[in-house]
């Protein structure tokens, strides 16, 4: 899964782990609740990346 903004909060990643077919998300990451997100992925299985740079821009 990709996604150009950061995740706000750890209910998008929960969600995807409980679905399956998610084992990798790519983000910017930059939130102040990076921790709580890093955490839920790990706990769903997911590897997360943060590559800090958004590619598109308003």
């Amino acid at each position: 899964m990709a996604s150009d903004a950061f995740f706000p909060f750890q209910d998008s990643i929960e969600i995807a782990a409980q679905h399956g077919g998610v084992s990798a998300i790519i983000e910017p990451g930059g939130s102040i609740r990076d921790r709580e997100v890093m955490e839920a992925a790990e706990k769903g299985g997911i590897s997360l990346y943060f590559t800090g740079k958004r590619v598109f821009l308003h």
